[in-house]
């Protein structure tokens, strides 16, 4: 059977390969991200799909003739029409138990960096000075912070399990997850107002959806308390760049540290390329090579489970029986 692969970021499709090609599949894949009434012609007569920032949008899953699955290269999955998929038949799946140590780690790089001010010390000594680089006020200590995680799903637990030996305050706004569960983890539950209003540290590890989106904006952000930092791992829509960069210029929030943007990549130009209090990576957090291996062999096994008609695991649009 045949698979298409929408897009890639490896340099090859080797260890995919090896998981379906002594199956008797075949891959057909492009590497560049393409648009959508390109995509029409590559999946129309694909068995499964295998997605990693191509826009799978209805129009796309409309030509799907003989797609039993769509797999997400990943943990999120909002490249994905679900609502169209669902109307298909076709079950979604992802990936969501790789990278979470990997992004917990960075999240806490991040954190770091932007408290301890290591970015602007260590250019001040590589150009040649010797000294404090920034007004001492903004040297801060976790313990004497206040971090709220919006998000305690897998990645959002680890992150407050690697802050809690700073002896900081931790908030936790989820409202899916039982208070009790926040409580047990040595954090204080709360409400989003309260997260943005009570936090000196905000960092984000919630899906996009359409109630988070832009979570983060003129109106939120004005909530926050000035000189607020905000870590973003998750993804770029929870946050509306252009309130983010007013925020910034204003002093509202003090620093920035963000892996994900909207759109990615960051357009050439954009302010936040040139503020000296933002910290910034190219969607990396996920990246060792670990997980990038545990990511590409389980998507291709996911695909090769649907094409042998067995019960899917990770179905994230509620779709339980794989299409005959």
């Amino acid at each position: 059977m045949n698979i298409a692969i929408t897009d890639y970021s490896f340099p090859d499709l080797k260890l995919e390969q090896a998981v379906l090609e002594p199956l008797g599949h075949q891959i057909v894949a492009w590497k560049e991200k393409r648009s959508p009434a390109e995509l029409t012609e590559l999946v129309r007569s694909a068995d499964a799909v295998i997605t990693q920032f191509a826009p799978v949008t209805a129009e796309v899953i409309q030509s799907m003739e003989r797609a039993k699955v769509i797999v997400r290269y990943g943990i999120g999955v909002d490249n994905v029409d679900l609502d169209a998929a669902r109307e298909r038949n076709i079950p979604v799946c992802n990936v969501p138990d790789y990278c979470i140590d990997e992004v917990a780690d960075q999240t806490l790089a991040f954190l770091l960096a932007a408290t301890r001010q290591v970015v602007p010390n260590s250019v001040a000594v590589q150009s040649g000075n010797w000294g404090l680089a920034v007004p001492l006020t903004q040297m801060q200590t976790l313990c004497n912070l206040t971090v709220g995680v919006v998000g305690f799903g897998r990645i959002g637990r680890e992150v407050v399990r690697r802050l809690m030996p700073f002896k900081c305050q931790v908030l936790v706004f989820d409202p899916v997850t039982p208070p009790g569960q926040i409580v047990d983890a040595g954090c204080q539950p709360a409400s989003l107002e309260q997260i943005l209003s009570g936090s000196d540290v905000i960092t984000l590890h919630c899906p996009s959806t359409a109630e988070t989106r832009h979570m983060l904006n003129r109106e939120s952000l004005s909530q926050t308390r000035r000189g607020v930092v905000i870590v973003n791992l998750s993804r770029g829509t929870l946050i509306n760049s252009d309130a983010l960069v007013e925020a910034l210029q204003s002093g509202q929030v003090s620093a920035a540290a963000l892996d994900v943007f909207d759109p990615e990549p960051i357009p050439a130009g954009h302010p936040l390329l040139t503020l000296p209090n933002v910290i910034l990576a190219a969607h990396i957090a996920s990246c060792s090579v670990p997980a990038v291996k545990r990511l590409r062999e389980t998507a291709a096994r996911l695909a090769a489970m649907a094409l042998a008609g067995e019960s899917l695991p990770n179905v994230v649009n509620g779709v339980s029986v794989v299409p005959k």
